[in-house]
This record gives structure tokens, C-alpha cells and sequence, in this order.
């Protein structure tokens, strides 16, 4: 627990690292391999106080070393900037014995951009 509250504090916050973003909304759908493939949904919605760290946990009980890390997603489509974006990650993680994919999500990210461009902080 402290250490992911490290990672955060580390990460800065949105408003320092993306100057120019208002806010994200964040619509995940977590799968596993399972008979209903759906594990769960969830909406994370990203303010310029949050912090800018977008590793998102693996929901795979047992899972380590996983996860899903968008921040390299975010900050590209952030540079160009794009209001827009979705596509798919697999957890690189650990499951046990469990062979192979063990869990993915489909996410989308919608940013939306002060009007203004912010003076960049050095």
C-alpha cells in the first residue's frame, strides 16, 4: 500500500504532467477466461488535482505483477492532443499456474482541454 501511494505521488499530478487537460474519463471493461467473459466495468474520472498515475490494477485474484499502464497511451494521444481514444491491453502479469492470457480490458478515454493552452511549468 505504500509503495503504490509512492508511485502516485511520484506520477505528479495531472495538472503539472498535462497543463492543458480539464479532465479524463477513464470506461474500462475488465474480461477473464471464463464462461461470462465480462469480469467487470469501470469509470474513473481523472481531475486536474488527481494524481497522473494511470497504472490500472489486474482484477485476477492472484495476479502478480500485473496490470494495465495507460499512461503511456494517455500522454501520447495528450501530445496530439486527441479528445478521443480506445483500444485494448493484456495483463503482462503472473496467475499462478494458469497458461497464457489470464485477463485483458477494452478501455476508452475521453479528454477534454482547457480553451486556453497553459504556460507549461518547467
Amino acid at each position: 500500500m505504500e509503495l503504490k501511494r509512492q508511485l502516485r505521488q511520484d506520477a505528479g499530478l495531472v495538472s503539472d504532467r498535462f497543463p492543458d487537460v480539464d479532465g479524463m474519463t477513464i470506461h474500462m471493461t475488465y474480461y477473464h477466461n471464463a464462461e461470462n467473459p465480462i469480469l467487470m466495468e469501470r469509470t474513473v474520472n481523472v481531475f486536474p488535482s488527481s494524481y497522473a498515475y494511470f497504472n490500472m490494477e489486474c482484477m485476477i485474484k492472484g495476479c502478480e505483477g500485473g496490470g494495465f499502464d495507460l499512461t503511456s497511451v494517455i500522454a501520447k494521444h495528450v501530445k496530439q492532443r486527441k479528445k478521443s481514444l480506445k483500444g485494448e491491453m493484456v495483463c503482462k502479469g503472473t496467475n499462478g499456474e494458469k497458461p497464457g492470457v489470464h485477463a485483458r480490458i477494452s478501455y476508452k478515454i475521453n479528454i477534454k482541454y482547457s480553451k486556453k493552452k497553459r504556460a507549461r511549468k518547467s
